[in-house]
């Protein structure tokens, strides 16, 4: 009786091709974690080269003796929320002295103060003297410290040139340059702090977030930031979605792009691995 050699099939149960992917996806979890780091330090170290270490304070409108422009802002405010509140079309032209007066003077912009003053309204653009505070470096959390990871301060002191626009139901800031005296910044810093959401904390504020609700324009002329609402008129210069999300969106491409790249090289390996495994069996 003849008999069937037994198949060799060691190759089939070789452990090889199992452990080689295990070691190709630690391969590829432990690379996109040292990429992000890299990357995020790379953009520490970028954002050091135009940021202070102390923040410089931005001048805040004085209130001393400014009883009469006061009350003209207000009443201009009040006239401009009446009529918002009917059906008639509604304008408020603000200069750069009232938004000054505006957040020196109201509580809910307190927080603006003393980082954000606009110097100029000029063409299309509002030139604005800030002084933002940003994370630096990630560090070992030191005592008195919460938590056991902490980052350095900076503070991006200077000037945005920016135009003033619609974001759904928020005035936005469309930013076209960052000015820093004596540097240089990244025009991907720019990319990604625009459009800079300045009042999306008031989005929830039953005053200011109702009226902007209402906006159908937002521009600059005359040397003014013209706020209006046009009964039937729907929204203008709005910014999309996509533009927000686009500066985070280039981030993720390159993260995807360098995965997808080093994923199909493991891939290489490992087919060539268990190819080479095969022949020897």
């Amino acid at each position: 009786m003849s008999q069937t050699p037994l198949r060799n099939d060691s190759s089939a149960r070789s452990p090889f091709a199992g452990c080689a992917i295990l070691v190709a996806a630690l391969a590829v979890m432990v690379f996109l974690i040292g990429f992000s780091v890299l990357t995020l330090f790379r953009q520490f170290n970028e954002i050091a080269k135009f940021t202070a270490e102390k923040a410089v304070v931005v001048e805040v409108s004085p209130l001393e003796n400014q009883e009469a422009a006061l009350n003209n802002l207000a009443e201009r405010v009040e006239a401009f929320r009446q009529q918002l509140a009917g059906d008639s079309q509604a304008t408020l032209a603000l200069s750069a002295g009232d938004l000054n007066l505006a957040i020196a003077a109201y509580e809910p912009f307190k927080e603006l103060r003393g980082t954000f003053r606009v110097t100029a309204i000029e063409g299309g653009n509002l030139r604005v003297a800030i002084s933002f505070p940003l994370n630096g470096k990630p560090r070992l959390a030191g005592e008195g410290e919460p938590g056991w990871i902490a980052s350095d301060s900076r503070f991006l002191n200077g000037t945005l040139v920016a135009r003033p626009q619609l974001l759904k139901h928020e005035v936005v800031l469309s930013l076209d340059a960052i000015e820093v005296p004596g540097k240089k910044v990244a025009p991907e810093f720019i990319g990604q702090m625009s459009p800079y959401r300045i009042t999306e904390r008031y989005l929830t504020d039953p005053a200011i977030g109702s009226a902007m609700a209402k906006l159908t324009r937002v521009g600059v002329a005359d040397g003014k930031v013209i706020l209006t609402r046009i009964p039937g008129e729907n929204p203008a210069d709005r910014i999309t979605d996509a533009q927000v999300d686009s500066a985070s969106g280039r981030l993720f491409t390159a993260l995807g792009v360098a995965a997808a790249g080093f994923l199909a090289f493991a891939g290489i390996i490992v087919f060539i691995g268990v190819r080479a495994k095969a022949r020897k069996s």
